[in-house]
């Protein structure tokens, strides 16, 4: 069931997504990496708060059918002296992983945002933002909501159907990566990060221009 769900998406997208425009996204990508802030962990801990954002940078079919750089979404927490990834990633569902290893893993592609830069939005609640995220662990990862949010970008679905606003329909399949930390800052939080679209059709690329998230750094061991 799974890989089937995922098939459908990667087809999906590459009908939207030929070849020759995908390798203009990556040349616009590559721009930007020139940009980047490379910091050791070890010397960002201590910039690191709860409920910040964690971008994941790869080139894929989904960061090329959000028109963005990023593949993936997580949020940082603290528990104790220990510095957690907290994430619902494919294959694995909602879980918490030291961001350590995944800066072993991944060198180099991980960007850190500062979650509500300068205090914009005072009445944001990085505690119950990230406790909610918490509360994911454990939870399956929304194959078929990452289907239904990738069909919009096909151009005949477009033109057809206007992507949801709002959040007050209950959507109870599981969530996927940015779904899952969109909704953890606006019903946990108490800020909604994207106000224009609903969790549920949220991808890594929206997070990653919202106001409410700036890029501070990317990660190396």
């Amino acid at each position: 069931m799974r890989p089937a769900a995922g098939f459908f998406v990667a087809n999906a997208l590459r009908t939207v997504y030929p070849p020759w425009r995908a390798s203009r996204l990556n040349d616009r990508t590559m721009s930007r990496t020139n940009r980047l802030r490379f910091v050791p962990l070890a010397d960002a801990r201590r910039s690191i708060r709860d409920g910040d954002l964690l971008l994941f940078r790869r080139r894929s079919l989904i960061s090329i059918a959000g028109r963005g750089i990023h593949s993936h979404v997580g949020k940082a927490a603290w528990w104790g002296h220990d510095l957690f990834c907290l994430e619902v990633r494919e294959w694995h569902g909602g879980r918490a992983v030291t961001l350590e290893s995944q800066v072993r893993r991944r060198p180099g592609r991980i960007d850190l945002y500062r979650a509500n830069p300068a205090n914009r939005w005072p009445e944001y609640d990085r505690t119950r933002a990230t406790s909610f995220m918490r509360r994911l662990a454990g939870c399956d990862y929304g194959y078929a909501g990452v289907l239904a949010a990738a069909m919009l970008h096909l151009p005949l679905v477009r033109m057809a159907v206007r992507a949801e606003v709002e959040d007050d329909a209950i959507d109870r399949r599981p969530p996927f990566c940015s779904q899952a930390c969109a909704w953890a800052d606006r019903a946990g939080g108490g800020v909604d990060p994207v106000p224009h679209l609903a969790d549920r059709l949220t991808e890594p690329a929206d997070l990653a221009r919202s106001p409410f998230y700036r890029y501070e750094l990317t990660l190396v061991p």
